[in-house]
């Protein structure tokens, strides 16, 4: 932060709140059970990403282009869920609501980057259907595995350096009329923090809204068009069975799409009509319940998935009964 601060001068100073107040969910009725339920998520997500990621590892024939985005996307989702569900319970379910300013930006920047991550893995996963349904003579040599780890490299590191500039717009912030300052979320939000400064927000404003056109906007129109292409490329192949076959190995990504997209265009659709309690629950269920519907949708939807983890079962289990026969024997 402080080579953001040096850059103007060294005569600037700012006014920091020593701490955040995270005042979301109040006034919810019986709210101590959708804690209960953001626990169950968590367990299920980091077991059922684990899951897939193991599969993946384990499994050869899966090291495949697709299966290396769709890898990232669980590895993606197991660190967005522990940053996030684990930090949301301690803040409202044990009350520690009360975060320090630098612990702040810091749990800002780790959730904007899951948040940014997910949507550039959807948007990979769209392509690569995209090529492999519309060019599949031409996929084997379009997307390969070192391209799509280039793909997603470049893509973590535009999503660091991008959320890093924005964190850095915030430590320009004064906040001028008290020690701490309250944020009506369910994390440190952006849009909230620097709407509470008291100096120029500009800067903050235009980059967050050129940040939610670039992490937003522009994923969502990809993946539409994408799709819009596929159904074309469809409509010429003369055989039902062969488009049915085709519009299979989608559906998983579909639903991964609808999943993520559908609450947050609600939310930013309707969000002067919706009470802030309804906000913060519709974009806390978007954050939560997405990593862990995606690696269930994955194994129950995918063929090669599924075939993958009975024979992995298979062999576990042949190896644990051949491992008691052993010991019996002696």
């Amino acid at each position: 932060m402080d080579l953001f601060n040096s850059g103007l001068g060294k005569n600037i100073t700012f006014a920091r709140p020593a701490y955040f107040i995270i005042s979301g969910f109040i006034g919810i009725p019986n709210v101590i059970y959708y804690y209960v339920f953001l626990c169950i998520v968590y367990i299920v997500s980091v077991l059922g990403n684990t899951v897939v990621m193991t599969v993946i590892y384990l499994d050869r024939s899966l090291r495949t282009p697709k299966y290396i985005a769709v890898f990232n996307l669980a590895f993606v989702d197991l660190f967005g869920s522990t940053v996030l569900v684990p930090k949301v319970l301690d803040l409202f379910l044990f009350n520690h609501r009360l975060i320090s300013y630098n612990d702040c930006l810091t749990f800002l920047f780790f959730c904007y980057l899951y948040l940014s991550l997910e949507v550039f893995n959807l948007m990979t996963l769209s392509y690569d259907r995209l090529i492999a349904i519309t060019f599949p003579l031409h996929y084997p040599v379009m997307v390969t595995n070192r391209f799509m780890f280039s793909l997603i490299t470049s893509f973590w590191l535009f999503v660091i350096t991008v959320n890093l500039t924005a964190v850095g717009l915030l430590t320009r912030l004064s906040f001028c009329n008290s020690n701490t300052v309250l944020v009506n979320s369910y994390f440190c939000d952006h849009g909230v923090i620097y709407r509470e400064a008291c100096n120029d927000q500009t800067p903050s404003y235009i980059y967050g809204f050129l940040v939610s056109t670039l992490f937003l906007w522009f994923p969502l129109c990809f993946i539409l068009v994408s799709y819009l292409c596929i159904g074309y490329a469809l409509s010429k192949v003369a055989s039902a069975k062969e488009r049915a076959k085709a519009l299979k190995t989608c559906t998983a990504h579909l639903s991964l799409v609808a999943i993520y997209f559908v609450p947050i265009m609600i939310t930013f659709t309707l969000g002067r009509y919706i009470h802030p309690n309804s906000r913060i629950i519709n974009m806390s269920l978007a954050s939560a319940v997405s990593p862990m519907l995606n690696p269930i949708i994955y194994v129950l939807q995918t063929q090669e998935i599924k075939k993958s983890v009975k024979t992995l079962l298979m062999i576990k289990t042949r190896q644990f009964k051949g491992g008691i026969r052993r010991v019996l024997s002696k």
